[in-house]
């Protein structure tokens, strides 16, 4: 299967990969915060396509990064984090939340390792 252009349309799935909001025990993502930063941040919001799902933009993910950085990495509340993106504050670096050599798909790798480490250290345990 070939992968998407930068400018297509990404599923909620992929974009909670991409910024990594992922359960450490199941691997899978966390979907519920997108929707939830969806209500508290009018200036988001993906395309809507049948059956309600989700499909977001590369501006909606630029801002669901910027959002994840506030949050995430800075500790912000989500009051704080309104305020910011409201008043377009762009005291920021938008380095800061782009940057390459952090990227989330390399800290999505190694929590998949970790994941498949623990099941083998349990089976281990259950062995003895």
């Amino acid at each position: 299967m070939s992968e998407k252009s930068a400018e297509a349309l990404k599923t909620i799935g992929e974009v909670a990969k991409e910024l990594n909001l992922i359960e450490l025990e199941t691997g899978k993502a966390k979907t519920y915060i997108l929707r939830f930063w969806e209500k508290e941040f009018p200036q988001l919001r993906p395309k809507l396509r049948a059956k309600g799902r989700r499909y977001y933009t590369q501006e909606n993910i630029k801002l669901l990064k910027k959002i994840h950085y506030l949050l995430k990495d800075k500790g912000l509340t989500i009051k704080g984090a309104k305020k910011i993106i409201e008043n377009n504050i762009n005291d920021i670096e938008v380095d800061d939340f782009e940057r390459k050599d952090i990227s989330t798909n390399n800290l999505f790798d190694k929590k998949e390792k970790l994941i498949r480490i623990k099941k083998i250290i349990t089976e281990l345990k259950n062995l003895s």
